[in-house]
Order: C-alpha cells, then sequence, then structure tokens
C-alpha cells in the first residue's frame, strides 16, 4: 500500500488546514498509521497517530488543537489542524507500520509517503 499525503499550503497563525492521505489499497488492516512532520534542521516527530482499533496518539505540542481520524472505506487518513502556530510549520509526512507494536518512533514505520508543505505565517 502506498501513501500520498495532500492538503498543504500556506495559512495564517490561528488558522486551520486539513490533511488527507491517501492510500493506493485497502487500510483497513493497517495496525498503525499516522502523520509526522519534519522543520529545517530539525529530526522527524511524530503530530498524530491511530490504530486500526482507534486509539490515538497525540503530540503534546498538537494536543487539543489536531485531530487524526481515518477513514477504512475511503481508505483516507486525515489530520486536521487548527489554530495553528508558526511553529508548525513543516513537511507532514503520512506513514504506516502494518504490524504495529514497535511505538510511535519515525523507525518503527514501514513506509512513508511523500510529505505536503505546511508553511503557517502572517
Amino acid at each position: 500500500v502506498q501513501l500520498q499525503a495532500s492538503g498543504g499550503g500556506l495559512v495564517q497563525p490561528g488558522g486551520s488546514l486539513r490533511l488527507s492521505c491517501a492510500a493506493s489499497g485497502s487500510i483497513f488492516s493497517i495496525n498503525y498509521i499516522g502523520w509526522y512532520r519534519q522543520a529545517p534542521g530539525k529530526q522527524r516527530e511524530l503530530v498524530a497517530g491511530i490504530t486500526r482499533g482507534g486509539s490515538t496518539s497525540y503530540a503534546d505540542s498538537v494536543k487539543g488543537r489536531f485531530t487524526i481520524s481515518r477513514d477504512n472505506a475511503k481508505n483516507t487518513l486525515y489530520l486536521q489542524m487548527n489554530s495553528l502556530k508558526s511553529e508548525d510549520t513543516a513537511v507532514y509526512y503520512c506513514a504506516k507500520d502494518e504490524a504495529g507494536g514497535d511505538g510511535w518512533g519515525p523507525w518503527a514505520m514501514d513506509y512513508w509517503g511523500k510529505g505536503t508543505q505546511v508553511t503557517v505565517s502572517s
């Protein structure tokens, strides 16, 4: 299953964006799937992840502002981002771990889609 992120763009501080990650096949059986981001000069980090059972994990910096969801019928993963801040500026990637169980570290993911740029600036 290949993943393709979209929906990035330029937004003002306080604004909203919704990212989508379209899969080339079924995501129903994918145990761990999530959103990561990488800002210039920084390490790639988990933004939000969701398990096959619907359990979610969020970076502390985005809790209460971002919401991850998955639509298995549409084979699509979403990230609703509200109250955006300049520090949210980064390239956002969707990634998966078919088997799951090794945590949400980037090293655990077995496939990465191409990223989409999110820039928060006035």
